[in-house]
């Protein structure tokens, strides 16, 4: 699945452990999203969606 979770981040001037913090997880699960080798669960897709104030649609994608 791919994602914009770099770009927004960036966007805002956050580091993966600004994020994480404010997601509550680790910062190696924001590394994970980031590089694709880990989609998110639907609660946490949705905390990020509601962070950034996007659709969940609007961040990730998918691959198909």
């Amino acid at each position: 699945m791919k994602n914009r979770l770099k770009v927004l981040r960036a966007e805002r001037d956050w580091s993966q452990a600004d994020l994480a913090d404010r997601l509550e997880v680790s910062r190696q699960t924001i590394n994970a999203l980031e590089t694709g080798k880990y989609d998110p669960s639907l609660p946490l897709a949705f905390r990020i969606s509601r962070l950034f104030g996007l659709p969940i649609e609007t961040i990730f994608q998918d691959e198909a």
